[in-house]
């Protein structure tokens, strides 16, 4: 099997028809397998999964769903098309709960059948790349961190390369995202993890002092300097420097800032003797850095300076099932630490979890797992333990906007039409223009080819 012939099996128990769907075929250059039966099927897929499988359901020695959900169950990297005589929208829906990839409802023209293989064909030969890429790349976790996300995953690559070397870090996303696990991360997987990490926040430090942290004092410096003191580069020396909130530093010490980063020397409040330390710079910021430099407020030399590594963290509505897997981390730490009895979440709370925003992120995450696990006890969360505003949160999965294009306004109201007419009318005109094909249209409405299928269902029993 190779990128240019995909192997494609077809199961179908009418020699007539089956001959007739690789005449079709023949033009596409696939090294195509047929069966009449599905347990020549089966025995096959068990030897040798193809990219692509057609599969008629109505089989003289089986149902045509057991070779689907075999496929499914083995998480075989096959494509399966459904064909069957019966054009029943539950039947599809069905199919789609397994993981079939579209759905051909007898009889349809060459044309309909070649446009979907080479889809599938597609399909499959991407999902075996992102699969390879797993295999080689993917990491579950990383550190500090939790999750398998694409956007994670490019996280953890600029860590990896970013440790070794001296180069400063410039970490932004929002609250709650992880910035400071990202900066420890660092630290621990450098050459430096043996000595300090110092993390100083910016914006918890009264404007005042905020100096006399970072470059310490000598004593009588100021009101209150009755000893000598350390500064957080004195301390980091060797190590890891975190400047978190850095954003929030006035103007005139970010001067003084700039020409620690440049020189790697700096004096004490009120002192005069020059001190030289060795100190990797990580600093954070949940701000736009770009727009704080053009209002003004942040040094552009200094922002320069510090943008040499950027790691731009993703909120956490955009990583997709990490959410699940911080939960369940969190939902295991909080119930040894409270003696109850969680061991996971309901299907529906998992539900509940992956539709929020999460505005928080993480950080927002932790407490509201906290609070269910303080207040409530069983083996599984459900929806009825969540706290507000996580208590209003649909169950069901929701369904992504699509854009439909309105009607000409009038001044009638009799030529106002229901939503879901509107929304059926542009769904089926999409399904015609593709030519019947159900994930080509769904990827153009960008809606999932599961969502049409229960729409169409929800219309065919209305």
């Amino acid at each position: 099997m190779t990128m240019t012939n995909p192997l494609v099996y077809l199961v179908e128990d009418s020699e007539m028809l089956s001959m007739l769907y690789q005449d079709y075929l023949r033009a596409e250059s696939y090294e195509i397998k047929a069966f009449r039966f599905g347990k020549e099927g089966l025995d096959a897929l068990k030897e040798q999964p193809p990219q692509v499988l057609l599969l008629d359901l109505e089989l003289p020695d089986m149902d045509g769903m057991e070779l689907l959900r075999y496929v499914c169950e083995q998480g075989l990297p096959t494509s399966v098309v459904v064909i069957t005589a019966h054009g029943s929208v539950d039947i599809a829906v069905e199919a789609m709960r397994h993981s079939a990839f579209d759905f051909l409802t007898k009889p349809f023209d060459g044309k309909r059948l070649c446009t979907t293989v080479r889809n599938a064909a597609k399909h499959q030969q991407l999902s075996s790349l992102v699969d390879t890429y797993r295999a080689n790349y993917d990491l579950s976790g990383f550190g500090g961190f939790i999750g398998s996300s694409l956007s994670m995953q490019a996280v953890y690559r600029i860590l990896e390369s970013a440790a070794p070397s001296k180069a400063t870090v410039f970490i932004t996303g929002e609250s709650g995202t992880g910035k400071e696990v990202c900066a420890e991360t660092l630290h621990k997987i450098s050459p430096r993890k043996d000595q300090p990490l110092v993390v100083l926040n910016c914006a918890a430090i009264p404007r005042d002092l905020i100096e006399s942290e970072i470059f310490g004092h000598v004593k009588g410096a100021f009101t209150g300097a009755l000893t000598d003191r350390e500064g957080a580069a004195a301390r980091a020396n060797g190590g890891t420097l975190f400047l978190d909130e850095i954003c929030e530093m006035e103007l005139d010490l970010q001067a003084k800032l700039l020409r620690f980063i440049q020189t790697g020397t700096f004096q004490r409040v009120g002192g005069s003797k020059l001190e030289s330390v060795d100190v990797r710079f990580v600093c954070a910021t949940n701000r736009d850095p770009i727009a704080e430099v053009q209002a003004g407020r942040f040094r552009e030399d200094l922002y320069y300076r510090l943008h040499v590594i950027p790691i731009a963290l993703p909120p956490l509505r955009e990583r997709g099932d990490d959410v699940l897997a911080i939960a369940r981390r969190f939902l295991r730490q909080f119930a040894v630490e409270e003696n109850k009895h969680f061991t996971d979440f309901s299907p529906e709370s998992a539900q509940m979890l992956l539709n929020y925003e999460w505005p928080g992120n993480v950080r927002q995450l932790q407490n509201v797992v906290r609070n269910i696990v303080v207040l409530h006890d069983g083996e599984r969360v459900v929806p009825s333990m969540f706290p507000p505003p996580l208590n209003t949160v649909p169950v069901t999965a929701p369904v992504p906007h699509t854009v439909l294009v309105a009607p000409v306004a009038t001044t009638s109201s009799d030529a106002i039409r229901p939503m879901w007419l509107v929304e059926k009318e542009t769904i089926e005109n999409a399904i015609a223009a593709c030519d019947g094909n159900i994930p080509q249209a769904a990827a153009l409405l960008e809606l999932s080819p599961s969502t049409i299928y229960r729409k169409r269902l929800a219309w065919q029993s209305a």
